[in-house]
């Protein structure tokens, strides 16, 4: 199983951006009964929790991006999504997905993808 993100970049703040993470090689019904979720890690900084979406299409986030980004799945395409608008400075991290399922025991993380919003 492999996570891809892509989506990332440079952007102004105020701006929008949106990631989107793969899930190759990852059988539809574990992903489909699975936790999705974005993280964040910034220089110097530990990596944190942005955002969830359950199997049962329940959202959760962290409060600084609540009202500006979105989590989206797409079982039938194994994707994930991170809808980023009015993106600040603060923002600015390298983003990754998880996708655990506790059905079938597994956790799996991305490999990043940098996200700078400059002032």
């Amino acid at each position: 199983v492999q996570l891809v993100e892509s989506g990332g970049g440079l952007v102004q703040a105020g701006g929008s951006l949106r990631l989107s993470c793969a899930a190759s090689g990852m059988i539809l019904s574990v992903f489909s009964s699975s936790t999705k979720a974005w993280y964040a890690q910034a220089p110097g900084k530990p990596r944190e929790f942005i955002a969830h979406i359950t199997s049962d299409g329940n959202t959760d986030y962290v409060d600084s991006v609540k009202g500006r980004f979105t989590i989206a799945r797409d079982n039938a395409r194994k994707r994930v999504y991170l809808q980023m608008n009015s993106l600040k400075p603060e923002d600015t991290a390298v983003y990754y997905c998880r996708i655990t399922s506790e059905s079938y025991g597994s956790d799996y993380w991305g490999q990043g993808t940098q996200v700078t919003v400059s002032s």
